[in-house]
């Protein structure tokens, strides 16, 4: 930088100091309540961890809960997801998909997938509702392995564990990696050493074959596609490939202007709502294209959580809270709009 004359002010020497900080901070909560049992609230979980808690669902909500793998990590751990409804036997309801951590850095986002499992479950009364016509199928972490690296090697790694054709160069972009318009270099990667590499070819990547098996599991009852990721403070909506909008672009609008809405009365938190292409930038290969333009979904949707700690997707267990209370306000005024505009 200096060599560039590029004005630049250093914020913090060594980042590996603050990075074990927050994981002593956050073993250190996760003692007081023992797996099963999460607390949501006030710590960050492991993808085992995770997956051992939604097994305990089926016992304790018989009637509510249904808990299936969908498949395997490339590293062998089980993609697990949670099916959640109000018991009443009805079958072949629509449904609101959800799915969390495909970029492994990204910890709130599973902590929310889990907050929305809990506020399903354990404030039924206050949620039936959300659940009277629809079922809700929540898949918390998808890029698994990537995920546990983050909890054990590199906490800001963000790609899957697949070894590519560079052997410098490790994993694949999973938001890169559908083969809906794949393939593009305006928003994505043929480099295995970037952060968008978007791999050899589409669904080359095991994570990515069983969240695209699981919306197609849903194809004629897909109502809502939501992906939780962080940072920014975003909707955002297809295409992220094209600066073309798509049928219905406006009823989508309308779905995250009821959540942008909501939040800013709940916390006057701001969130910026669009076509991925405009608002962010563009994406090549991306989940809720896939969903929108294969899986058939009327509402497909990537909510980018608000930022954390040091580098925005760090948050200390001390924000948990705060970050998944305010999203959970938008997130569940938009599961009533969609319920209000798609009755069942």
């Amino acid at each position: 930088l200096k060599k560039q004359h590029v004005e630049h002010r250093l914020l913090i020497k060594d980042l590996s100091t603050y990075v074990q900080a927050q994981r002593s901070e956050n073993l250190h909560n996760k003692q007081r309540l023992p797996v099963p049992h999460l607390d949501v609230l006030a710590a960050f979980y492991t993808h085992s961890e995770i997956n051992e808690y939604l097994d305990s669902l089926p016992k304790r909500f018989p009637k509510r809960v249904r808990v299936k793998q969908f498949g395997w990590s490339y590293e062998r751990r089980p993609l697990k997801v949670v099916t959640i409804t109000n018991g009443d036997g009805r079958r072949n309801k629509p449904v609101i998909l959800i799915d969390g951590t495909v970029h492994a850095r990204e910890w709130i986002s599973p902590s929310m997938a889990l907050y929305i499992i809990q506020q399903l479950l354990d404030n039924y009364e206050e949620n039936q509702e959300l659940l009277a016509d629809y079922d809700w199928v929540i898949m918390p972490v998808v890029n698994a392995d990537g995920y546990e690296f983050t909890h054990t090697d590199s906490r800001y790694w963000r790609k899957t564990r697949r070894p590519t054709s560079n052997p410098n160069c490790m994993g694949t972009d999973i938001n890169r990696n559908f083969g809906h318009q794949w393939g593009h270099d305006e928003g994505s990667s043929p480099d295995p050493c970037e952060d968008i590499y978007r791999g050899e070819q589409p669904f080359d990547q095991p994570e990515s074959q069983v969240l695209r098996d699981l919306m197609l599991h849903y194809y004629g009852r897909l109502t809502w596609y939501l992906s939780l990721h962080s940072y920014g403070n975003y909707f955002l909506l297809p295409w992220g490939y094209t600066s073309e909008f798509p049928d219905h672009y406006q009823d989508m609008m309308s779905v995250a202007d009821e959540g942008a809405m909501a939040i800013v009365h709940y916390s006057n938190g701001i969130y910026t709502y669009g076509s991925t292409y405009y608002v962010l930038y563009p994406t090549s290969g991306d989940s809720a294209d896939f969903a929108l333009g294969v899986a058939n979904a009327t509402v497909a949707m990537t909510m980018e959580l608000p930022a954390g700690g040091f580098l925005g997707f760090d948050p200390w267990v001390s924000h948990i809270e705060g970050l998944v209370t305010e999203s959970w306000v938008g997130v569940r005024a938009m599961a009533m709009e969609v319920i209000r505009r798609y009755p069942a």
